[in-house]
């Protein structure tokens, strides 16, 4: 198994798992022209897409996904909150809920709720047979049920949106630092960082930090907080950038 990232962040958000010849796409934020770009920067196709998974309606997520969709007849599957919440329409090819599993070619996943400020909110857990990874963005605090669906993995990409101090001090309104900062919102460098040493993070070959502000928060810092907390060494954090996305990581 492996992924890749066409790009993360509040401009637009796409990620991309592939087993074999089974490819599927987690999220669309992207305009088609960008999106086509990106995967053939990534030597992919919109032909050989499996399936598309929203994680749910919130535009840097959706934007692409019902033209992309239909220029290559990719089947799409997200919640059925997501799905009342679209603005655009889509058609689905089916309604997933939290706790419940999908097969997509080579691929098991389990779907995994999550608290953030949309309708039915998702996430996702990929098992090829052999490795486990897991996408981990948009949620503003976990839980127990959270944890255990992401214990035991091989490879992690997690949200670490911003930074609190730089949240306090920037420049949003008041209820929009309420919203990112609140248990609906996004996890900050801290709270992502202690997500993953509750996990348990010596038996990932791949942590990859994401959905990045831009406005509220810097690499070096959300890599210096997990270097605080967790002990590791900081070149074997990985970033994924809004503008260029993550190469292909391969999960051996």
């Amino acid at each position: 198994m492996r992924f890749a990232v066409l790009g993360s962040g509040s401009r637009g958000n796409a990620t991309l798992i592939a087993s074999n010849d089974t490819y599927v796409l987690v999220d669309c934020g992207f305009s088609l022209r960008e999106t086509e770009r990106r995967l053939d920067r990534l030597g992919v196709s919109g032909k050989q897409l499996s399936a598309i998974l929203v994680t749910h309606e919130h535009a840097d997520h959706v934007h692409g996904v019902g033209l992309l969709s239909r220029r290559y007849d990719v089947p799409v599957y997200l919640s059925d909150g997501t799905f009342r919440g679209l603005r655009k329409p889509v058609d689905v090819a089916g309604v997933l809920a939290g706790g419940q599993g999908l097969q997509v070619g080579g691929l098991e996943i389990d779907v995994v709720s999550v608290a953030h400020d949309a309708l039915e909110p998702t996430q996702f857990v990929f098992n090829d047979g052999r490795r486990r990874f897991g996408l981990l963005t948009d949620l503003g605090s976990y839980c127990p049920a959270v944890l255990q669906s992401y214990t035991g993995l091989d490879a992690l990409m997690v949200e670490s949106n911003h930074c609190r101090d730089m949240l306090a001090r920037g420049h949003y309104p008041y209820f929009l630092k309420q919203r990112v900062g609140g248990e609906r919102g996004h996890l900050n460098n801290h709270q992502a960082a202690n997500l993953v040493s509750e996990l348990g993070w010596q038996g990932l070959q791949h942590l990859v930090l994401a959905h990045l502000s831009s406005k509220n928060n810097l690499p070096h810092l959300a890599r210096q907080c997990f270097v605080d907390t967790l002990g590791c060494d900081p070149d074997w954090l990985q970033l994924a950038d809004q503008d260029s996305g993550l190469d292909w990581r391969e999960i051996a």
